[in-house]
């Protein structure tokens, strides 16, 4: 007589315990009455009656995905191998579960697919040097593409862009050249502004014959400091002007014999 009492409250707490879900606050259920779409239930605990209604539980946390390693031929024929990190999740349980069959498996192959095709439009210099812009593509189309499946791409970074050996040598030969034309620009302009400084410093002397006479005694006192060994007697300026007079008053007084 109990046990004929018994076996059926068994049974009918058996089918409660089945029928309590408890879902954390980062987790939704997407709920199916009879192989159709009834609602999304969660956070919290609530009841799904077994054989009647089934429960698809989606995580709506930042999924981090590592892209595989992809060949990607550059613009500029450059053959690269690029890998990449994705950053998503679930906004909208629903379409996550009813627009997709596995929305992580479509999202990375979108994800491979995307990456070939956005930097095999640009040469190689551009993926290493714009990096940042290249992201910015990237993610914008996946965004596009999976707003469908309920998905939003929260960011993607590439992470390495390898090389053969011979592609970095000859980067490295690039950047050597372009240093060295770089050193030559700066020289010339040294040259340049050291020669309008001289022509400046000309055009003073000759209108200062004192500052022309402090200059000479300034080289003077360099050459006694490089060369112990060297004796050097000045001499005054005006000594030099008198020689140049005399100089030109002798060519005065005998001309060349071709003018005579």
């Amino acid at each position: 007589m109990m046990l004929s009492y018994l076996v059926p409250v068994v049974l009918l707490l058996m089918l409660v315990a089945a029928s309590i879900r408890i879902l954390p606050e980062y987790k939704r259920g997407v709920v199916f009455f009879l192989g159709r779409y009834q609602s999304v239930k969660g956070p919290g605990l609530f009841i799904i009656i077994p054989g009647i209604q089934k429960m698809e539980v989606v995580d709506l946390r930042t999924i981090t995905m590592d892209v595989p390693e992809q060949d990607v031929i550059s613009q500029d024929n450059v053959t690269v191998k690029v890998n990449a990190v994705l950053y998503f999740r679930v906004i909208d349980p629903e379409k996550a579960i009813i627009q997709v069959e596995n929305f992580t498996i479509a999202t990375s192959q979108l994800a491979q697919t995307t990456l070939r095709s956005v930097l095999g439009k640009h040469d190689l210099d551009e993926m290493l040097s714009e990096r940042d812009r290249l992201n910015d593509d990237i993610q914008e189309i996946l965004d596009v593409q999976t707003e469908e499946w309920g998905i939003k791409v929260a960011n993607v970074e590439i992470k390495h862009v390898d090389l053969d050996e011979s592609m970095i040598r000859a980067i490295a030969r690039q950047a050597e050249a372009e240093r060295e034309r770089r050193a030559k620009v700066i020289h010339a302009e040294g040259e340049l502004q050291a020669s309008k400084k001289l022509v400046e410093a000309a055009n003073v002397m000759q209108e200062n014959s004192a500052a022309l006479q402090l200059r000479y005694l300034q080289t003077m006192s360099d050459m006694s400091n490089k060369n112990a060994s060297t004796i050097v007697f000045p001499l005054p300026m005006d000594i030099m002007e008198a020689f140049k007079h005399m100089r030109q008053h002798a060519e005065t007084r005998n001309p060349p014999a071709n003018e005579a």
